[in-house]
């Protein structure tokens, strides 16, 4: 199973995108985006919903419980 920061930082580069914009979107320091995509905290799941619906994937796919990244 892919873990939640690993899902994040490959989304995030996949849409060439980077932490600054995220925490932007977020409305969160960079150093929290940072923290997150280092497996060290994790966002809460308000921020989780906006990250999944930013990137058009679900929850459980961008949270490595699903390998379907499509939204039901």
């Amino acid at each position: 199973m892919v873990s939640l920061a690993k899902r994040m930082h490959d989304l995030r580069e996949d849409h060439d995108e980077t932490q600054r914009q995220i925490a932007q979107l977020l409305g969160v320091p960079v150093q929290r985006v940072s923290e997150w995509e280092q497996g060290r905290h994790e966002p809460r799941l308000d921020k989780l919903i906006v990250l999944a619906d930013h990137w058009s994937v679900s929850l459980d796919y961008l949270a490595g419980i699903s390998d379907n990244p499509k939204r039901s």
